[in-house]
């Protein structure tokens, strides 16, 4: 039997995660287990509550409500309650909203993959472009079949991290891609509310680079996006060739 554990960062609530268990539980000799927050947790990021107690609430059989991030939610499920029979394979999402180029390093979606792979284990983020007449169905149905494909075809591989965003309507294929680049003109609006105390909201317009080969060119033209991800951020060009800068920092050491 395969044991998939499903997450999230919009809420055990959310329709997505809703729909994407019901497609995954259709699929033979699968177990799938739901531990996810029991409230929005959008733009997260990796964060771990280390600052206070965390409390798991059961909703329902498999069913489990965090007071947490998902990354907390990823690490009491594996490392506490199904350590005697940890998962094989993690999936998160499907998130409302797109998690495209540079945003995947604020998401929650994203994130709980990474902390998944962190731990060892292949894992799966979904999340759905959201537009007039959008559905999650599309994409559950997809995420679905594409699981099936990879236990039909020697089990899910060691190591696997995968970014998967659907577009809004059809379909038209799908795109195996990069990470796109969006600059925000951010701006940062200043109020000041009831009792005179100044606040701040943090807002912005993203403009994305279309480049074909990106997952935002792959988005934009209606084509599912796949990009594979790994957590080494290791500058590894600039690493061999540090030049210059390499003595300049070495000089820095005081021997004396």
């Amino acid at each position: 039997m395969t044991r998939i554990l499903l997450t999230n960062d919009d809420g055990i609530h959310s329709e997505g995660i809703k729909q994407l268990a019901g497609e995954l539980e259709l699929i033979g000799d699968v177990e799938v287990t739901v531990v996810a927050p029991d409230r929005e947790q959008s733009a997260c990021s990796h964060a771990l509550t280390l600052h206070r107690p965390l409390r798991i609430r059961k909703l329902a059989e498999r069913w489990h409500a965090v007071d947490g991030t998902p990354t907390d939610c990823v690490n009491l499920a594996v490392l506490w309650m199904l350590r005697d029979e940890p998962p094989d394979l993690i999936v998160s999402g499907i998130n409302f909203g797109l998690n495209l180029g540079d945003d995947v390093t604020y998401s929650g979606t994203v994130s709980a993959t990474f902390e998944g792979s962190l731990l060892g284990i292949p894992s799966l983020a979904f999340s759905q472009e959201v537009g007039e007449g959008f559905s999650y169905q599309p994409g559950a149905s997809f995420a679905r079949r594409m699981v099936e494909e990879m236990l039909d075809n020697g089990g899910v591989e060691h190591g696997l991290l995968l970014n998967v965003n659907f577009p809004v309507g059809d379909f038209r294929g799908v795109h195996f891609t990069r990470l796109g680049r969006r600059v925000y003109k951010q701006s940062i609006t200043q109020k000041t509310d009831p009792r005179g105390r100044k606040y701040f909201w943090i807002a912005g317009t993203p403009e994305w680079e279309r480049e074909e080969g990106n997952d935002h060119h792959a988005i934009a033209s209606s084509y599912v996006s796949i990009t594979p991800l790994h957590l080494d951020l290791t500058d590894y060009p600039r690493l061999r060739d540090i030049g210059p800068l390499g003595d300049r920092f070495a000089n820095l050491v005081d021997h004396g």
